[in-house]
C-alpha cells in the first residue's frame, strides 16, 4: 500500500461543522428525527405526573403494548420501476380536505404538558393543513382555539353528558365558532383505571408534594410556565377539584346508546364523527343512526385493556360498511409508515395523540410542528420506497404480516393483506 502526505485541502473538505444554534428550543427539536426522538425530549422536560399521563395506558397497558406491537410487525411491500417524484398525501375526510392523512386527536389537560396547550396543537395544524381536534376536557375553551387558529379546520370532541341541556350548550358554542365536525366519543361509559396517574396523584388542581417540586425543579421552564400563566383547569365547563378519574366519571353517562346518536344527529347540523368503534356491528349501528364517519379506536389503551386492536379490527369493519363509509384509525401510531400501512389496510384518515403530545411537551408549538413535519417526511419518503404516488392506489396487498407473527384470529380476513376492500379516497 502506497502512502503519501496528508492532502490538508482534502482534509478541509471533509470538515464541515454545523454552526452552533444560539435558538436552544430549535437546535433541540431539529435533533429529533423520530418521534421516538421527541419522546426522550419530552421525557428529559417534563414533571413524571404529566409525562406519565400522556405516557401511560389502563390497567396493566397490555392494550397500549399491543396497539404497537402490531404495527411493528407489519411488513409493507414495495413495488419497484415507478415514476415516484411527486407523491400527493392529500385527501378529503368529514367533508374537508387535507394536506396529509393525519390529525390531532382530542386530548384532555393538554396544557398541563407545556402551557402553549391546544394553541400550539391548533396552530401546528393550521399550518400543516389538517384537522385539530379540541376535547371537551381540554385546557382551552372552544372560542379560544377557534381564534387562535381562524384559518384551521376545527373538531370538537364531545364527551355526551347526563344533562343533554348541558351537552347541547357545548356543541351550540362549537357550531357558532365554527367547528365543522362533532366527534361523540363512546367507549367511556367510565373512565379507565390508569394507575399510573393513581400513583402519581393526578388531580385538579394538582397536587403538589414534596416529590412533585423537586421532580419539576429539574425543569425550570415547565416551572416558569406553570406559575405565570392562568390556572390549570377544564375550560369548557365548570368543575370540583378531585382525580382526574373522578371529575371524568362525574361527566360520563354510563347510559349512552345508540338512540343518544340520532339525538346527537338531529341536533348538530355539520359532520358527525363516532369515536371508539371496536366491533363491525357497532359500526354499521353507529352509521344507521346518522356517523358520517368512524374512528376505530381502544382510546390509545387508556379504557378497557386487552380491547381489540384498532389495526387488527380494520378490514373487518371495512368489509362490514362498504368502501364508502368514511373509517379514521387511531391508537399507536407513532410514524409515517404507520400511517401509511393503517391507509393500505382500509382507513381514510387517521389521528394522533401522543405522538404529538412528546412534541408538545418537548417544544410547544415548534415541537407539534416538528412531529408533523417528521411524519410528513417519513410517509413521502415509505411512499415513495414502496411505489406510490397516492393515497388511493394504496390496497391491503401492499402490506402483509411479519412471517414470525404468529396469527391472531382462526376466522375472518387477516389485518394483513387482508382481502377486505379498499376503502374510496377522495
Amino acid at each position: 500500500m502506497e502512502r503519501q502526505l496528508p492532502s490538508i485541502n482534502g482534509l478541509r473538505e471533509l470538515l464541515h461543522f454545523k454552526p452552533i444554534d444560539l435558538n436552544r428550543r430549535r437546535a433541540r427539536l431539529n435533533s429529533a428525527s423520530t418521534i421516538k426522538d421527541l419522546r426522550r425530549i419530552a421525557l428529559r422536560r417534563t414533571p413524571r405526573a404529566a409525562f406519565e399521563y400522556v405516557d401511560g395506558g389502563s390497567f396493566d397497558e397490555t392494550t397500549q403494548r399491543r396497539n404497537r406491537e402490531v404495527f411493528e410487525h407489519v411488513e409493507l411491500v414495495p413495488r419497484v420501476l415507478r415514476d415516484v417524484t411527486t407523491v400527493d398525501l392529500s385527501g378529503s375526510i368529514a367533508g374537508s380536505n387535507f394536506a396529509m392523512p393525519v390529525g390531532i386527536a382530542p386530548t384532555g389537560l393538554t396544557r398541563l404538558m407545556h402551557a402553549e396547550g391546544e394553541m400550539a396543537g391548533a396552530r401546528a395544524a393550521e399550518k400543516a393543513g389538517i384537522p385539530f381536534a379540541l376535547s371537551t376536557m381540554g385546557t382551552t375553551s372552544i372560542e379560544d382555539v377557534a381564534s387562535a387558529a381562524p384559518l384551521g379546520l376545527h373538531w370538537f370532541q364531545l364527551y355526551l353528558w347526563k344533562d343533554r341541556n348541558r351537552s347541547l350548550a357545548l356543541i351550540e358554542r362549537a357550531a357558532s365558532s365554527g367547528y365543522t365536525a362533532l366527534m361523540v366519543t363512546v367507549d367511556t361509559p367510565v373512565g379507565g383505571a390508569r394507575n399510573r396517574d393513581i400513583k402519581n396523584g393526578m388531580t385538579l388542581p394538582p397536587s403538589l408534594s414534596l416529590k412533585t417540586v423537586l421532580d419539576a425543579s429539574y425543569r425550570p421552564e415547565w416551572w416558569i410556565n406553570f406559575l405565570t400563566t392562568a390556572p390549570l383547569a377544564f375550560a369548557n365547563f365548570d368543575s370540583s377539584h378531585g382525580s382526574v378519574t373522578e371529575q371524568a366519571n362525574g361527566m360520563f353517562d354510563a347510559s349512552l346508546d345508540f338512540n343518544d346518536i340520532a339525538w346527537l344527529r338531529e341536533n348538530w347540523h355539520g359532520k358527525l364523527i363516532v369515536k371508539g368503534i371496536q366491533t363491525p356491528d357497532d359500526a354499521e349501528r353507529a352509521i344507521a343512526a346518522g356517523a358520517d364517519a368512524l374512528v376505530i379506536s381502544n382510546h390509545g389503551g387508556r379504557q378497557l385493556d386487552r380491547a381489540p386492536v384498532p389495526f387488527l379490527s380494520l378490514p373487518v369493519i371495512r368489509q362490514r360498511v362498504g368502501t364508502e363509509a368514511q373509517i379514521i384509525l387511531d391508537s399507536g401510531i407513532m410514524s409515517g409508515g404507520d400511517i401509511i400501512a393503517s391507509i393500505a389496510a382500509g382507513a381514510n384518515f387517521t389521528l394522533i395523540g401522543r405522538a404529538y403530545l412528546y412534541g408538545l411537551m418537548a417544544g410547544g408549538q415548534e415541537g407539534v410542528e416538528r412531529a408533523l413535519s417528521i411524519l410528513a417526511s417519513e410517509m413521502t419518503i415509505v411512499m415513495q420506497l414502496m411505489g406510490i404516488t397516492n393515497l388511493a392506489e394504496l390496497t391491503p396487498q401492499h402490506i402483509r404480516a411479519y412471517p414470525t407473527l404468529a396469527p391472531l384470529h382462526s376466522k375472518g380476513p387477516q389485518i394483513l393483506g387482508a382481502k377486505a376492500p379498499s376503502p374510496k379516497v377522495t
